[in-house]
């Protein structure tokens, strides 16, 4: 591997992993404590798989370092290099104009990013996991934005209300992708959509789609804004906080649950609303009363009789189907 950007290192299992510090994040620390390992600073997360991973550094995510096996190392670092050597030139982060120039810059951005490369055994027995197609990586989490920067020009989104499981945020942010969901707001104890699990089930599409949260569960501190703090605020004095701060905004909240009071998700002024928030919440207690009471509307997907639900994210697709301005 001949390359600027990257640099190679070999390990074996006879390596001691704990001077080479870089690797031992990938074998030492969960996802927790990569979130907060440089508090009050921004922390890191972990990513895996091509496809995944290179959607991640398209919107401009800033790789720390790799982990491959030797099998798919030169190949995944020349397209890894063309993705970073692509955005780094269009995010204006260069402003030498020779391609020499250029290259000694991206040097000094990127600081030679470690890509660490063993036989897929080694890694599996280090990381414990298998790994999707033989790639991980480490990433800088970015300050997310605040819910009115968000929501900015967006006239469709979804809010998941304690929805925990990453597998299901996953799949969420990837049918929210699909179908016409301009962003997407996480509050309470809804699980991270940087989580390795969930940025893999969205196929990188947590990386493609606008998202903020409205607690302090996955938000380093320096996230905050003055804005965030008051929402936060709000919300955990009054757990219908964020929805007043949407119906501020020009949104009608649609609370999808199951009750006596909702309308059919194929009702007419659902889809004639201007900006709409579709609202999910926990997978097993749904939404709270407050929540429901507190939203304009109540919405349900008809069901066959005998069957009263749907998973949340099955649910999600039905609703940014139907509720979605794209059809």
């Amino acid at each position: 591997m001949n390359s600027k950007v990257f640099k190679r290192i070999d390990f074996n299992i006879e390596n001691d992993i704990s001077e080479i510090p870089e690797l031992e994040l990938y074998f030492s620390m969960n996802e927790a404590q990569l979130l907060h390992i440089f508090e009050p600073e921004i922390g890191l997360f972990a990513v895996e798989s091509p496809m995944v991973i290179e959607r991640a550094l398209m919107a401009g995510y800033e790789p720390r370092s790799f982990v491959m096996i030797d099998s798919v190392a030169d190949e995944m670092s020349r397209r890894f290099e063309e993705i970073v050597n692509s955005v780094v030139m269009q995010e204006g982060l260069l402003k030498k104009t020779s391609a020499e120039a250029t290259q000694d810059m991206l040097c000094e951005t990127l600081q030679e990013i470690p890509v660490y490369v063993s036989d897929y055994e080694t890694i599996a027995g280090l990381t414990g996991v298998n790994i999707t197609r033989g790639v991980l990586a480490l990433m800088k989490r970015r300050p997310l934005p605040t819910l009115s920067q968000v929501v900015q020009g967006t006239r469709r989104i979804a809010v998941l209300d304690d929805i925990e499981n990453p597998t299901n945020v996953g799949a969420l942010f990837r049918s929210a992708a699909a179908l016409g969901i301009d962003a997407v707001i996480l509050t309470g104890a809804s699980s991270d959509p940087l989580y390795r699990r969930a940025s893999r089930v969205s196929v990188g599409n947590v990386f493609l789609t606008k998202w903020t949260r409205l607690s302090d569960k996955t938000s380093g501190r320096s996230n905050k804004t003055d804005e965030t703090a008051q929402t936060e605020k709000a919300t955990k004095a009054d757990k219908t906080g964020y929805i007043k701060k949407l119906q501020e905004l020009g949104f009608k909240t649609a609370a999808m649950a199951l009750s006596d009071t909702a309308i059919d998700i194929r009702d007419s002024r659902l889809k004639n609303e201007e900006k709409l928030a579709i609202i999910l919440g926990n997978e097993g207690v749904g939404l709270s009363d407050e929540i429901i009471r507190s939203s304009d509307y109540v919405v349900k997907i008809p069901m066959t009789e005998g069957v009263d639900s749907l998973n949340v994210a099955a649910a999600s697709a039905v609703a940014f189907w139907e509720l979605s301005l794209n059809k």
